[in-house]
């Protein structure tokens, strides 16, 4: 293997940027369904929420990425942050179904604005000797992020949650100031003579590859559906189901009084409860395992690796079923193995499908690959709805138990279009 390139400061002027926009992203995203139920609105209308954010945080992609290649990353992140900021805010005003949807659509928008932008950046500031641990450190910052945003806004909610609202703004005012005075375009082709026209015909021409569309649309109903509804359900899951005081005491008896309160909240009656926001994701584990992941996966085959993810990521939704009946300890477990099956699975197929672009069509490309989030995204919701429907059949835990059997379909679908039409050819430059 040759020499890895070093890499530039726009590499890590982004992923700063990245880690305060998944801080306030995941920081409002992991807690809102534990919001909108203490604003006394049902599983069936936040899972409807849910699919409205998830869908124009990844349909929008499509056609930012195309502008960020015609006009420049660092003009499209200043124009996501001056949509961001307002719709953040607008969640302190709102607490109707519909004020609510609406400016979860908005910031569904600003999101969506960015969310190429630095993935984006990534690809086009590395190369065939260093793209692997790139991207893994890329997923890494990811992860840290939206870590720590949960954390702050659990503690802040226990206030109020207009704090985790200005909170979450201010965090996107930070990136402003840094995009502004650090953020430097990094070099590659930008065609000014080709017209907008031109770049959605050049969308078009992408997906009018009928093995990439389908390709595409496999990943979106049997990854990133199922991915989303974990993300979506998971800290309702806990907070409504689980009795969060004894998962508090046992994650005091491992990790000590200090920490254990830094997740935690004190209710009315004083007693010390685990934030469900703060154990329900994966990025902890993320943050520990995924370098060393990236490394073991660095020279291993993209689909076979991806696969490989999958099915522990199914082996996790097993284990949190099982948690809710048997030991509750295993909740633990579970997310553990969800979050290996996606340290293989997502910055593994994500790098993939960005290795097959042109160095100049880096954001179409990732934009494109969007189109496969916001089939998974816009569904997500459904599966809020139906642990709704399974609480009231008294067995909440069937929801886990569907999400597993889903992947399980999803790895059999895409083996067998993998053997039948053949893999795509990633680039070397």
């Amino acid at each position: 293997m040759s020499k890895r390139t070093p890499f530039p400061k726009v590499f890590w002027v982004a992923n700063t940027i990245e880690i305060l926009e998944r801080f306030a992203y995941y920081g409002i995203y992991m807690g809102f369904g534990i919001y909108m139920g203490q604003l006394g609105y049902d599983k069936g209308d936040l899972g409807l929420v849910q699919s409205i954010f998830l869908a124009f945080s990844y349909l929008i992609p499509l056609f930012s990425g195309t502008f960020a290649d015609k006009y420049g990353f660092k003009k499209m992140l200043i124009i996501a942050y001056l949509a961001y900021i307002p719709s953040i805010l607008l969640l302190i005003l709102t607490k109707t179904f519909s004020g609510i949807a609406i400016t979860m659509l908005s910031i569904g928008f600003a999101a969506g604005i960015f969310k190429p932008l630095i993935s984006a950046t990534v690809r086009v500031s590395t190369d065939a000797t260093n793209k692997t641990l790139g991207f893994g450190i890329f997923y890494w910052m990811v992860n840290l992020g939206a870590s720590i945003g949960p954390i702050v806004m659990g503690k802040l909610r226990a206030m109020s949650w207009d704090y985790v609202f200005y909170t979450a703004a201010i965090a996107i005012g930070l990136m402003f100031i840094i995009t502004v005075l650090f953020y430097k375009e990094p070099d590659r082709e930008i065609i000014k003579s080709i017209s907008l026209k031109k770049k959605f015909e050049d969308i078009w021409e992408a997906l009018s590859d009928l093995k990439f569309l389908v390709f595409i649309i496999l990943l979106g109903l049997f990854f990133w559906l199922p991915f989303w509804a974990f993300f979506n359900v998971i800290p309702i899951y806990i907070n409504d189901y689980m009795d969060t005081a004894a998962i508090y005491s046992g994650v005091k008896g491992v990790l000590g009084e200090w920490f254990t309160q830094l997740i935690s909240s004190r209710n009315d009656e004083g007693v010390w409860m685990i934030n469900a926001e703060s154990i329900s994701h994966t990025g902890f584990i993320i943050i520990i395992f995924q370098l060393v992941i990236s490394s073991i996966f660095e020279k291993r085959a993209a689909i076979p690796s991806f696969l490989l993810g999958l099915i522990i990521a199914a082996a996790g939704f097993v284990l949190l079923g099982i948690s809710l009946t048997g030991s509750i300890g295993l909740v633990f477990l579970g997310i553990f193995l969800f979050a290996i099956g996606e340290m293989i699975s997502s910055p593994r197929i994500q790098e993939y499908i960005m290795w097959i672009a042109p160095k100049e069509k880096a954001g179409l490309y990732m934009g494109t690959n969007f189109l496969a989030t916001f089939i998974g995204a816009i569904i997500s919701g459904v599966y809020t709805g139906l642990m709704g429907t399974f609480e009231k059949q008294g067995h909440p835990e069937y929801v886990m138990y569907t999400l597993a059997l889903h992947l399980l379909v999803g790895i059999v679908a895409i083996y067998i279009f993998v053997k039948v039409v053949g893999e795509f050819k990633e680039r070397q430059s």
